[in-house]
């Protein structure tokens, strides 16, 4: 049995999504002699230099002996020093979501639910793909704001993957038989709930937000929307196929994650785990794919295609690589879609590089520059940031600007002594040369992987969302890798077996996020700091309540606070807690120090965040509902199918499914929220 098919068929994955992530623990990245974990064991091994990367209150609240133990009371913390003020939810975890006191959490849009004028209503029992492609989409991820006026905007969200085993009645998981029961209908639904959705939403009187279905720009993209290419590899020889011989017309997007907003308020969509949907039928003696007569056979180990894990390619010719081998190039880019014109082609950037993209969080940098930090979601890949050629104008602040296809691209290298060295990953420089398989920038663009390889990039530890701050700061959500090993842990990845995950704040060289250098630091080991074998760091004011696993999305609202969502798949059951959303000190004695303000239901995990309306309104994402380590949840300890799930949220109706869906937080009586 292969690799593959071992992890399928284990009892300890309730579901394929589970399965999917621990297959992914299987680095693809040969480049593993300095991860992360390395460096950060030099940078913080000794006591001299960690006294001189620190200051002396955040090396007291970071890693001063009294942090390996939090307080036990669940009022422990100093919330009167706070700059959050709300009181701390209790952690646990059941079928509800649960919000802090004095605040509402409201479903506004649930999978399904009609978003355009002539959507049908749901109908779960009599699923069609021309009904989905009008329905809110499935596992709502990435949540953005196009505001069009005080109270009125466009809504921009993400749906990353489906979940046929909760999804579908009378089907159950796929995987695990060759998917057996998946129809092309079934299928065909699946990519119609993949994708986005854009529709306007609206403030009442009230103060209450709803969806307004009549705007005309109200649309879903799915995985069968015609889109275009620009940047270095537009056009080229990699990127035609059968049914585009020009290289620049690609249907959908895919495995959508996290994402961002442009200065220009257009909406970026991040393509994560677009491997998976690809597949092939030639297999090898054991069972396993075999590639080795794939003229990309070197691109596609790296980037782990064909992964089989949806059967779109026994329907769908271009999701074979055995028919279409270019087909997976076409993916792996940021979309960017102009939330007002539903007659705008959406656009894959290519100069942004091809990998698998958790966000794509854009700033403005103190010299105009346009800057966007994107990790790639794999254990033991690359930390990057795109930086434009040109400065942000009123003249190019547009849909399909060149600030996303002229400038540079970067990936990052964390140095021991605590200084981070931004590397360009530009053709003829250094190893990207013909000689070494880069014949030009396309190359580079569509083998971005193999590229920073060749430069030395620091190996991370599954660099998720990276969020650009006030005065030149970003913070890097690093949520957990399992496959490290004792000898690879470095100083910004310092512990192995990584099941807990930690958080990086870097400082860019003169406050400006377009600069080729700056220093880091670590500002949470995360995990539970009773436990001394975790290793976890945290202000010793943390709370019971406060310390949290596996950070993976983030946010500042407009007082530049930082707030985090996390994302524990099948390993909520180490913690015991679900995923939720934190609020977290970044400044002064408080640094480190993390309260619990949002939790979500049971298996499901928190997505987002995004705070509009001058802060008032939070929008969260829940996804996968009543899914994942649904065998740890006391009382149920089973796998969720259809008929029989561990939540109904948010609907608890008895003949429906758990439904993803956004949640829109507001502070009861109004007012901005944790103020």
């Amino acid at each position: 049995m292969s690799p593959r098919d071992e992890i399928i068929h284990s009892d300890e994955f309730g579901n394929k999504a589970e399965a999917f992530e621990a297959f992914d623990d299987i680095p693809t990245n040969p480049n593993l002699s300095t991860t992360i974990g390395d460096v950060i064991n030099t940078r913080y091994g000794r006591r001299d230099v960690l006294r001189g990367a620190l200051g002396v209150s955040a090396t007291t609240a970071l890693f001063g002996t009294s942090a390996l133990v939090a307080p036990t009371s669940a009022n422990a913390s100093t919330a009167a020093d706070s700059r959050y003020i709300f009181d701390e939810l209790q952690w646990g975890n059941d079928e509800a979501h649960h919000i802090a006191e004095g605040y509402n959490a409201d479903v506004l849009v649930r999978w399904g639910d009609p978003i355009t004028a002539d959507a049908p209503e749901f109908d779960v029992m009599n699923q069609t793909a021309a009904a989905q492609s009008q329905q809110f989409g499935y596992n709502n991820d990435y949540v953005g704001f196009a505001e069009i006026e005080p109270g009125r905007g466009m809504l921009c969200v993400n749906h990353e993957y489906t979940n046929e085993e909760v999804m579908f009645p009378g089907l159950g998981r796929q995987d695990r038989d060759g998917f057996k029961g998946m129809t092309r209908d079934l299928v065909d639904i699946e990519m119609a709930a993949h994708g986005g959705s854009v529709f306007e939403i609206v403030k009442s009187a009230e103060g209450a937000w709803s969806v307004n279905r009549n705007n005309p720009a109200n649309r879903r993209i799915t995985a069968n929307t015609p889109m275009t290419f620009d940047g270095p590899a537009a056009g080229n020889p990699r990127l035609r196929t059968s049914a585009d011989p020009a290289g620049m017309t690609v249907l959908g997007t895919i495995n959508n994650c996290a994402g961002g907003m442009t200065p220009w308020g257009t909406y970026l969509m991040a393509e994560e785990n677009f491997h998976g949907y690809f597949w092939s039928d030639v297999v090898d003696s054991e069972g396993k794919v075999d590639i080795s007569a794939q003229p990309e056979a070197e691109s596609m180990k790296r980037y782990g295609v064909p992964g089989r894990w949806y059967a779109w390619g026994q329907y769908h010719d271009r999701f074979n690589i055995d028919k279409e081998p270019n087909e997976p190039n076409r993916f792996g880019y940021i979309v960017e879609v102009d939330p007002l014109n539903p007659d705008a082609m959406p656009i894959k950037h290519t100069a942004l590089g091809r990998f698998r993209h958790e966000g794509a969080e854009a700033i403005v940098a103190a010299d105009g520059k346009l800057v966007i930090y994107s990790g790639d979601d794999n254990r033991f890949d690359y930390q990057y940031k795109w930086v434009s050629a040109e400065a942000v104008t009123s003249e190019n602040s547009h849909f399909g600007s060149t600030l996303l296809s002229e400038g540079t691209l970067y990936v990052a290298r964390f140095n021991a002594d605590g200084v981070v060295d931004w590397l360009p990953l530009v053709h003829g420089q250094g190893p990207l040369t013909a000689e070494n398989g880069f014949d030009s920038q396309a190359d580079i663009a569509i083998d971005t992987r193999m590229a920073a390889d060749a430069l030395g990039a620091t190996p991370m530890d599954r660099p998720e969302d990276a969020q650009p701050g006030p005065n030149g700061t970003a913070y890097l959500m690093l949520t957990n890798n399992s496959r490290r090993k004792p000898e690879q842990v470095d100083a910004a990845n310092p512990r192995p077996q990584s099941n807990f995950g930690h958080i990086i704040e870097i400082k860019e060289d003169g406050e400006n996020h377009s600069a080729t250098k700056g220093t880091w630091d670590i500002v949470v080991l995360c995990g539970d700091p009773t436990i001394a074998d975790v290793g976890a760091r945290w202000n010793p004011e943390t709370s019971e309540n406060g310390w949290f696993s596996s950070p993976d999305n983030c946010a500042f609202d407009d007082s530049g606070r930082l707030w985090i969502s996390t994302d524990q798949g099948s390993g909520w059951g180490r913690t015991g807690k679900s995923d939720g959303l934190y609020s977290l000190e970044t400044e002064g004695d408080l640094r480190g120090h993390s309260k619990l303000f949002f939790r979500c239901p049971v298996g499901g995990e928190l997505c987002g965040p995004y705070f509009a309306d001058n802060s008032e309104t939070l929008f969260l994402a829940v996804q996968h509902p009543g899914t994942d380590g649904t065998k740890d949840l006391v009382g149920f300890e089973r796998a969720s199918t259809f008929e029989d799930p561990a939540t109904r949220w948010p609907d608890f109706e008895p003949n429906m499914p758990p439904r993803p869906s956004v949640v829109v937080v507001t502070k009861e009586g109004g007012g901005k929220i944790a103020v």
